[in-house]
């Protein structure tokens, strides 16, 4: 059994990547009481803050310490579309962000609903919007997706259930968020610090 160091201060995980090389058999779409709204030029901070209530307990923290200059490029970019999901009050609960910007390809970049809403079945009905959004551009031929140990305990085999073939897997570490304020000490208390 080898062991692989993680520096203190530091988090490790491994990720997983999933792809989906052929268009799923037509399936009813789940019915849902949650809502898609298309974003299409969201303001940083309106993007940070969607990003921080989905991702904040799952330590996502990629797009918070990315300059406002690069991360609008990004979310502005026509080849990148981002949704947020909305409930019947319009309070936004989750977002799906699809990145077209290699050809012939679809990134699930972000996928997500607060935690509020796990164990629900909308997962299933924002994976749907997801595919037909992804297959419906044309000539697309693939879609992919990456998790990791620190998401949700079912993120790995939903992303299966859904369709999608486990390809790779990754030691990946980090600084922990937490240690550098990026993310609230307190957030994700099933995640140790490590100093």
């Amino acid at each position: 059994m080898a062991f692989s160091p993680i520096l203190p201060g530091h988090i490790g995980t491994i990720v997983t990547t999933l792809e989906m090389k052929q268009r799923p058999a037509l399936r009813a779409m789940p019915t849902c009481e949650l809502r898609l709204e298309r974003w299409t030029a969201p303001s940083v901070q309106s993007y940070r803050t969607l990003y921080r209530r989905v991702g904040e307990p799952w330590l996502w923290f990629s797009r918070l310490e990315t300059d406002d200059a690069a991360l609008l490029a990004i979310i502005h970019d026509p080849l990148v579309r981002i949704w947020a999901v909305t409930d019947r009050h319009g309070i936004e609960v989750g977002i799906l962000e699809l990145d077209f910007r290699i050809a012939g390809e679809c990134e699930i970049a972000f996928f997500g609903l607060v935690p509020e809403l796990a164990g629900k079945g909308h997962g299933k009905w924002l994976m749907a919007m997801a595919l037909q959004a992804g297959w419906g551009e044309p000539g697309v031929t693939r879609l992919w997706v990456h998790t990791c140990t620190l998401d949700g305990p079912s993120a790995l085999a939903f992303y299966q259930k859904s369709g999608f073939t486990a390809y790779q897997r990754q030691l990946e570490t980090f600084p922990d968020p937490r240690l550098s304020s990026l993310i609230p000490r307190d957030a994700a208390p099933q995640i140790p610090i490590i100093t």
